[in-house]
């Protein structure tokens, strides 16, 4: 009797242990991927790349925004309803006569959604339908990588690490009981899995909601208050804080810019 007992104080000792040595989930720093995927690219407008601008990322007029022409539109599978936007791809055309010599490589930020064509086969002009990951490139993307006659050509891809410049940047919509922020200039990782606010005159954080693209919203009364902002990578779980990013008299169309990014 003695040795059961002693058994099983010696595994609830054990079991005390443990629980007190577990390791608690945290989050790390991006990493980029080591291996590459296999997909295909296009590419949409012309030389300009003025119908790459907008797009439904949110991000608007990409060469004011800092994106300039090495963009992509994903497909629906690695669009992810949006969470993919800002992330960062290296991709290189690979196996096709169309190559470029040498197959170099360029590295383009997810700006846009590539829509699906259900109407037409997924071999056959349904280049982005489900369950195809496709890159539809801006014209000088695709240049840099492969013929552009060739229209379609196979490549090789992997995340890869956002390099940015300057902090994270916020763009405001809405009105004083509404807010819509635009989040851009993400860095590492590049995208956005949750976005929270808090106004000068609280002390509390207010969770916002995904909207669409890279913008969050939050339905509360923020006007006449300087805000800060917490952001929080899809990817990796990473939190920033942003403090006193707009001023108390913000406005409705302005872009506000942090002094912290993920690295």
């Amino acid at each position: 009797m003695a040795l059961v007992v002693f058994l099983l104080l010696l595994l609830l000792g054990t079991a005390a242990v443990s629980s007190a040595l577990s390791i608690p989930d945290i989050s790390l720093p991006f990493l980029p991927t080591d291996g590459w995927s296999n997909a295909h690219a296009t590419f949409y407008g012309d030389e300009t790349a003025s119908e790459t601008m907008g797009g439904a990322c949110g991000y608007g007029n990409l060469f004011a925004t800092g994106y300039g022409t090495a963009t992509a539109a994903l497909s629906t599978v690695l669009y992810l309803g949006g969470f993919s936007c800002g992330r960062c791809f290296q991709i290189r055309c690979s196996g096709s006569a169309y190559c470029n010599t040498g197959s170099p490589s360029i590295t383009v930020t997810a700006t846009n959604l590539c829509p699906p064509n259900l109407a037409l086969p997924t071999n056959n002009g349904g280049w982005c339908n489900p369950p195809r990951s496709h890159f539809d490139l801006s014209k000088p993307a695709f240049m840099q990588i492969a013929y552009w006659r060739a229209g379609i050509v196979p490549v090789m891809y992997r995340r890869v690490a956002c390099s940015r410049s300057g902090g994270v940047r916020f763009l405001l919509q809405g009105n004083g009981y509404w807010l819509l922020a635009f989040v851009m200039n993400v860095g590492a990782s590049g995208d956005v899995g949750s976005l929270w606010v808090k106004g000068s005159r609280s002390t509390d954080w207010i969770k916002m909601s995904h909207s669409w693209g890279a913008s969050f919203q939050a339905f509360s009364r923020l006007s006449g208050q300087s805000l800060s902002f917490k952001v929080v990578s899809y990817t990796t779980g990473q939190t920033i804080l942003a403090n006193n990013v707009a001023p108390t008299n913000w406005w409705p169309g302005m872009t506000y810019q942090a002094q912290v990014n993920f690295t």
